[in-house]
């Protein structure tokens, strides 16, 4: 006989039961502490706002462990009520910037799904097929075309990008500004040449590019409405960290808003000041050596 075999698939429990079942397994009242989870849950602040313990059994967020399969009741700003576990509201965003994006609902309405209306079944024609009759294989989807702006140069070489956005937080002006008072390194560069395409360019283009030190210098904050780095928009990040660092060169990421570092070299902090940036010439220091760093010292 051959053998079968059997795949069960685990379907997310509703709140109530997963919390009695939580309680058996620990044997007590309460298994998790109010804050026992809230560092994990800071990084995401319009979740914050659509969680409502009145909806879940009197449960607060920061009790709830991230990984948890369990259906949450979530309220988005407008109203609209929606079940969602912890792992499917944190990889909500994608890429859009919208608010409405971690609501189901409100997403739908602002960009509507293409319904298309058949005919009744008495109303509908069969054609007679004929024996020259050709079925069209479907086309296949063509990946865009890569930027043609990008120079011919090594990879793991620095320079100027026509292509590369220009700054536009303050923050970053401030520390571009005490990085170059403090290390005499080229400030002209803003762009990276990698071997694989990076959405649609064979470039990538770091905050701060300090080709002396070869190191890539990210600023990372969850943004006006806290969207920014959290969720899927994390993947893009480790993918162009994995980029740059296939280039020979390394990344430290200055991670703001309770953003969890990514890499070895990440720096977490609340606030931009001297003993911010004395943390990260110590951290360049780490990567590079002493000797190097310190011979660009003003």
């Amino acid at each position: 006989m051959s053998e079968v075999s059997i795949t069960f698939t685990a379907v997310a429990e509703r709140v109530q039961a997963w919390w009695a079942r939580r309680q058996w397994s620990k044997g007590r009242e309460v298994p998790y502490a109010v804050g026992r989870y809230r560092e994990s849950w800071a990084a995401f602040p319009a979740l914050i706002r659509q969680y409502h313990p009145d909806l879940n059994a009197g449960i607060a967020l920061s009790q709830v462990p991230p990984a948890a399969d369990v259906l949450l009741l979530w309220q988005c700003d407008a109203g609209h009520r929606f079940a969602a576990t912890p792992k499917e509201q944190r990889h909500r965003p994608g890429r859009e910037r919208r608010r409405s994006a971690w609501c189901p609902e409100c997403s739908e309405q602002a960009s509507p799904r293409r319904t298309v209306v058949l005919p009744m079944r008495d109303a509908v024609q069969t054609p007679a097929v004929t024996e020259n009759a050709v079925l069209r294989p479907r086309r296949k989807r063509t990946p865009p075309p890569l930027c043609g702006k990008t120079p011919d140069v090594p990879v793991g070489t620095a320079f100027v990008s026509a292509c590369a956005p220009k700054p536009a937080s303050a923050v970053e002006d401030r520390i571009r500004a005490d990085l170059h008072q403090r290390l005499a390194l080229d400030r002209g560069m803003n762009a990276i040449r990698t071997a694989k395409p990076f959405f649609q360019h064979l470039e990538v283009w770091p905050d701060f590019v300090l080709p002396e030190l070869r190191i890539a210098v990210e600023y990372d904050s969850i943004g006006r409405h806290g969207l920014e780095h959290v969720g899927k928009r994390e993947g893009v990040d480790r993918r162009k960290d994995r980029a740059l660092r296939s280039t020979n060169w390394e990344v430290v990421r200055l991670r703001t808003g309770n953003l969890e570092p990514l890499g070895p070299h990440d720096l977490q902090f609340t606030t931009w000041n001297a003993a911010t940036l004395d943390r990260l010439v110590e951290a360049f220091r780490a990567i590079r050596g002493s000797l190097l760093v310190d011979s660009y010292l003003r």
